[in-house]
């Protein structure tokens, strides 16, 4: 069974029921599934969560989405990985704008939460730290 990594801490399942776009509402209360491959639009902003599916280790798509869904849409609620997450990525997870991830078994579950803090400012802007913070000088 998969752990869930919420904000950078185990939890249990939040019990969020993720159903895929093409059987989602906005008004269902359920949260939605995404693939790599699916296109975003403003109407899934509106969803109270969204898990995107990493279906293969090497394939960024799903980090490319989450910028996406961050940036252009303003989604703000939990933003989920799930599928092939691997703990040594969980740092780019972060910088992407994912609030949560599962964690199947077999990965460590340490690294895992150590990625999610390795560092506190970033020199290059991310969904995660503004633009003008990633320009301010640190004394």
């Amino acid at each position: 069974m998969p752990q869930l990594i919420k904000k950078g801490k185990l939890t249990d399942a939040d019990g969020m029921e993720f159903v895929a776009l093409d059987t989602w509402h906005a008004d269902s209360g359920n949260g939605l599934l995404l693939q790599v491959d699916d296109e975003p639009n403003s109407e899934i902003a509106k969803a109270p969560a969204i898990a995107i599916h990493f279906g293969a280790f090497n394939d960024g798509r799903g980090l490319s989405l989450a910028v996406l869904l961050r940036s252009r849409y303003g989604f703000e609620g939990d933003l989920r990985a799930v599928g092939d997450v691997h703990h040594d990525l969980v740092h780019y997870l972060v910088r992407c704008g994912f609030t949560s991830y599962e964690l199947p078994e077999g990965r460590d579950l340490d690294v895992a939460l150590r990625g999610a803090s390795v560092y506190s400012r970033y020199y290059q802007p991310c969904v995660a730290q503004a633009h003008e913070d990633a320009l301010k000088r640190v004394a």
